[in-house]
């Protein structure tokens, strides 16, 4: 007791500011509700102090023109686009990045005052975790032929010169049309394509393919021993953070990339598309690791 039979005060503690939210990003794609966006880009938003609130969203194709249009009703600052969507908002936006534009396909909106801006930010973050790499004059195969496939692609062709750069896929027809869209920046006619099934072994091979995701863990691109000492098994698949794919090439003496650092590094691009800002990436790469 104090003198005069009162009690010390408590310090009283102050509570943090207040984070007003004024705006919305979301991630349009199909069976999302296992995407780690959406730590990622919160975290950096409290981090910065940033009135933006990043919400993942599962579009059927039918409802994904409806749900570009009401975003923009709403005054949505920006959007993420994933699997299967990212060719289709390509051919929706007003206007496109040159990476878009040469890639037939954009992952990110940015809002302009009559619609939507499109960028491809998977170029950007599919070469981050490669830098340093030497891959001139290498072989590469890349497992798919999807939206992510195009911009692995042309980052391949533009940053390196591979000796051979083989388009796997199931349907080869989907694997043709990208060779046919990315043909002009293939000067030293290295592309080639062919069926999933006859994939060839290379120094560095991709999987853009969502086999080994939540939910179909136990499949695989490619045969157990197809890549080996010496290669590099690149995996865009982020969870799990150890795909079949991955172990099986670890297995057998090769180096195995998943898919976080591309998340991370793309998602640093469109953040900064969205808010003018550099993204604090330890603090949500950090964040995207405690959400797996």
């Amino acid at each position: 007791m104090a003198s005069g039979g009162t009690s010390p005060r408590r310090p009283v503690q102050q509570a943090p500011p207040l984070r007003v939210v004024t705006g919305l990003v979301v991630l349009l794609g199909a069976h999302v509700e296992h995407s780690l966006s959406p730590a990622l880009h919160n975290s950096a938003f409290r981090a910065q102090n940033v009135g933006l609130v990043y919400a993942a969203c599962s579009v059927s194709p039918e409802a994904l023109t409806d749900a570009i249009r009401g975003l923009h009703a709403l005054g949505a600052a920006g959007a993420n686009v994933t699997i299967p969507h990212k060719q289709a908002v390509f051919a929706m936006a007003e206007s496109v990045s040159p990476e878009a534009k040469a890639v037939g396909a954009a992952n990110t909106l940015v809002r302009t005052e009559s619609g939507w801006h499109a960028h491809n930010t998977d170029v950007a973050g599919f070469l981050a975790p490669l830098a340093g790499t030497d891959l001139s004059g290498a072989e590469i195969t890349v497992l798919g032929a999807g939206g992510a496939a195009r911009a692995v692609v042309y980052a391949l062709l533009t940053a390196f010169a591979p000796s051979r750069l083989t388009i796997a896929n199931r349907r080869v027809g989907q694997a043709e049309a990208v060779a046919d869209v990315l043909s002009e920046y293939d000067a030293r006619g290295v592309l080639q394509t062919v069926p999933l099934a006859e994939a060839p072994s290379a120094q560095l091979v991709v999987n853009c393919t969502p086999l080994g995701m939540v939910g179909m863990e136990d499949l695989t691109p490619i045969a157990a021993g197809a890549v080996g000492t010496g290669q590099i098994a690149y995996d865009l698949v982020y969870r799990p953070a150890q795909t079949r794919f991955m172990r099986e090439a670890v297995a057998h003496g090769a180096e195995a990339i998943g898919g976080l650092p591309m998340l991370v590094g793309q998602a640093a691009e469109s953040y900064k598309l969205w808010t003018g800002r550099d993204m604090p990436t330890d603090i949500a790469r950090r964040a995207a690791l405690d959400a797996l």
